[in-house]
């Protein structure tokens, strides 16, 4: 049904009518806004919520990292400000698809609108003024066909009086004759604008009005039809980020599927575990006959021969090192502390000290390739200048190695006091002083595993527990390069292919980086025989993971070369 056919009489309420949608659309966009404000700010307080609950560096939450729960929470916390990031989406969609567009298209339809009805209105006023002159010729053509009959009668009247003059009754026939002329006159005029007012009129409400009418009409159609897109636009804005919401929920699961209660338990073994036996039977102690008590073999109390001497004083303190734990740093040997947690102290103090030996020897070495080339190449540089440092270096190592054989001493000698580990076998990994070149890792290799954990290699068959992953690189990520490249180490390294966790790798050792199952991360160094390689998170975070826990996948360039 057409406007111009069926309304051609209601300008006034289709005037109302397109306002109204326009005053719609306005009050859609205004909707769209406000949802679009509402996810913007959902999503910065599912941001602040995430950080708020995020770890703290160098507090108790890190250290609790280590269980499987506080993973699975870190975990969601991740996958949460990711979830953020779907409505920070959203929002940004309904703004760029719906508002801009709207708010666009609102001016065209506003100034086409305004253009149609002004088109309208001079052709009502046309047709008005047309009507009005129709009425002025009309009038006139009656008031002179009145003066018309009027001068008729006069002269009638004047012809039949035999009193009048003959002159003045010629008068009167003329004046008559005068008024029947302007009469046919007026009438003729009033016929040809009579004529030519139907025409307009016609051509007024069956061509004019409905061509504007119909173009009203078009342009609320595609007003509609462009609110339904709109409309369609706003369920699709959701419906496009629910694969990666999906994704987000799905990692949460996951995370909550990986929690492992047996391995939790295990982890507060390993944290709390004091490495004392429980005390022996109290033996019975007749006052009646004198006789010398003696202390059990497995109390507490001999554990030390000095406490062997003192059992009287040891008899109310059976777990000395819980009810009187030392808050503070303690003694340079951690004898404040339980045997099991002396021995995991020592031994993170041993691979923290070759690791410092390990920077110090990579630095002569390229302290050495530098002094080469300056013997080479004197213009390049003086040779003695870098002795000095050379030196420095060299007493350095020396230093350190004696700290290694110091705390080497103090495990050993945990070693052999810890109950349940008196048939253990462990190689020393002590620096050979006079080989200055290479730094021997295998104490590192024998006591810790990739992830932190402390490992014990068992001479009894039914105890051996492989490690399948070896050592790290005690600095991996300050590798000794050719004289060429010595000057690039603060180079990024390219990329050379990517990467995807098999397994969670909680990456303790300096230089190694911590990964999550299922993690992507690009690859910048291939194994080089170690069982490592040197991955890349993004800018800031890159480092060792054990080739065993990763699935490479390199870049054709990167395996050609």
């Amino acid at each position: 049904m057409s406007w111009g056919s069926e309304l051609w009489d209601q300008f006034d309420n289709l005037e109302k009518h397109t306002q109204w949608g326009i005053e719609f659309v306005e009050k859609y966009t205004k909707f769209v806004k406000e949802r679009s404000e509402i996810e913007i700010n959902y999503a910065k307080q599912i941001r602040n919520l995430s950080k708020k609950y995020q770890p703290k560096k160098n507090s108790r939450e890190e250290e609790e990292s280590k269980y499987t729960f506080c993973r699975a929470f870190l975990t969601t916390l991740n996958e949460l400000n990711d979830y953020a990031g779907q409505h920070e989406v959203i929002a940004e969609n309904l703004t760029a698809q719906i508002i801009s567009e709207l708010s666009r298209y609102l001016q065209e339809l506003k100034s086409e609108r305004k253009s149609h009805f002004h088109d309208g209105r001079k052709a009502q006023q046309h047709i008005e003024s047309s009507w009005k002159q129709l009425e002025s010729c009309k009038r006139r053509f009656e008031r002179d066909c009145k003066e018309a009959d009027r001068a008729q009668q006069y002269f009638e009247k004047m012809d039949a009086d035999i009193n009048v003059t003959k002159a003045d009754v010629e008068k009167a026939r003329q004046q008559a004759q005068m008024r029947h002329q302007m009469a046919a006159d007026s009438k003729g005029d009033y016929s040809s604008y009579l004529q030519k007012f139907n025409q307009e009129q016609n051509e007024h409400y069956y061509t004019i009005i409905p061509n504007i009418f119909q173009k009203l009409q078009d342009m609320e159609e595609k007003r509609i039809e462009r609110l339904g897109v709109c409309m369609k636009t706003f369920a699709d804005v959701d419906r496009q980020v629910l694969p990666i919401v999906g994704k987000c929920l799905d990692g949460m699961t996951k995370a909550s599927e990986s929690i492992e209660p047996k391995s939790d338990s295990k982890q507060v073994v390993e944290a709390y575990k004091s490495g004392f036996e429980p005390p022996g039977d109290v033996e019975f102690e007749d006052y009646g006959q004198a006789m010398k008590r003696t202390a059990s073999e497995s109390s507490l109390s001999n554990s030390r021969e000095v406490k062997e001497k003192s059992t009287s004083k040891s008899k109310g303190k059976l777990w000395p090192f819980i009810k009187n734990k030392n808050k503070g740093s303690g003694p340079e040997d951690f004898s404040h502390l339980p045997p099991e947690q002396r021995r995991k102290k020592l031994q993170g103090k041993i691979d923290e000290l070759n690791k410092d030996i390990q920077k110090e020897m990579d630095q002569r070495d390229a302290l050495t390739k530098m002094k080469d080339v300056y013997v080479k190449n004197p213009q390049m540089g003086d040779p003695a200048s870098v002795d000095p440092r050379l030196s420095e270096i060299g007493q350095n190592i020396e230093k350190l190695q004696f700290e290694v054989q110091k705390f080497e001493g103090w495990l050993a000698e945990v070693e052999e006091r810890m109950p349940s580990k008196s048939d253990t076998h462990r190689r020393s990994g002590v620096y050979e002083t006079q080989n200055s070149t290479t730094v021997s890792n295998n104490c590192a290799q024998d006591r810790e595993s990739p992830d932190g954990s402390y490992t014990e290699e068992q001479n009894s068959e039914t105890q051996v527990k492989a490690n399948p992953n070896p050592t790290p690189p005690t600095n991996p990520t300050s590798t000794t390069p050719e004289f060429d490249d010595e000057f690039d180490d603060e180079e990024t390294l390219p990329t050379i292919g990517t990467c995807k966790a098999l397994y969670p790798f909680e990456g303790h050792n300096e230089g190694t980086i911590s990964v999550v199952e299922g993690e992507l991360l690009y690859v910048i160094e291939e194994d080089k025989g170690d069982g490592w390689t040197r991955v890349r998170r993004n800018e800031d975070e890159e480092g060792y993971v054990p080739t065993s826990y990763i699935e490479v996948f390199l870049e054709t360039n990167a395996k050609d070369s």
